[in-house]
């Protein structure tokens, strides 16, 4: 794989394995798969490369089949803002896809990563055929709204241990990210991009999780082993904010 090449021209068809990864797949009737898969293409991506920028015009509903992603934006001063992270499973953008806007976000990748494109004709002619695809988009669309509003609601909290447990929680949203498992593979510093601390708060905010017995940290990762525990964390810092 050549460096010098974009993430565009790194465009390839997707092994079978990959093609396994991608759950919606598995809603569509055989036929409406079959045109699916034919028109889905993934790409190598690199840490730093971006999947989209802000302002380019919309060609692809984007989805990760492995690696980790972050959607961020700048603000008015310059300064660069983490909405969310991506992990494996995920699928992002249907809301710009589906009014074929710009797009007004970035997609990043924080590590080397494998990230799946569906052509926008493609999803709009299943939007326009397919009625699991339609209920699919349906939950698609209400946990990523859910999901912003809880990410806006603690983004105003200053307790770093409540933004680590909401970001957490949020990557174990079973509709958003189906197949995570109990086992998350992150770094604390890719962590800490995404939350918007510095590594040390965030190394610190894990500690405190893991004496709860929340989570138990592990080589490349962590363990989930309390997942209602990081949602009640969630459940009073929304309960405070209100």
């Amino acid at each position: 794989m050549s460096h010098d090449l974009s993430l565009h021209q790194r465009r390839r068809e997707p092994t079978p394995q990959e093609l396994r990864n991608i759950h919606w797949l598995e809603v569509l009737q055989p036929h409406e798969r079959a045109r699916a898969e034919a028109a889905l293409l993934v790409g190598d991506a690199l840490p730093g490369d971006y999947v989209c920028r802000v302002g380019r015009p919309v060609t692809y509903w984007f989805g990760l089949v492995e690696g980790l992603l972050k959607i961020c934006a700048d603000n008015e001063q310059g300064q660069t803002v983490t909405f969310t992270g991506v992990p494996p499973g995920g699928w992002v953008g249907e809301g710009t896809a589906i009014k074929r806007e710009p797009y007004r976000y970035n997609i990043q990748a924080l590590r080397k990563s494998v990230v799946a494109g569906l052509p926008i004709d493609t999803f709009h002619w299943l939007l326009d055929h397919s009625l699991t695809f339609n209920r699919f988009m349906l939950d698609q669309l209400n946990e990523r709204l859910g999901q912003f509003i809880a990410a806006r609601e603690i983004d105003r909290m200053g307790s770093p241990e409540v933004r680590v447990a909401r970001s957490l929680a949020a990557f174990f949203n079973p509709v958003l990210y189906p197949g995570m498992g109990q086992v998350l593979r992150i770094t604390q510093q890719e962590l800490a991009y995404l939350v918007g601390l510095s590594r040390q708060r965030v190394n610190e905010a894990l500690a405190n999780l893991q004496d709860q017995q929340a989570i138990r940290i592990e080589y490349g990762g962590l363990r989930v082993l309390d997942l209602d525990a990081l949602r009640r964390t969630q459940f009073t810092a929304n309960s405070l904010a209100v």
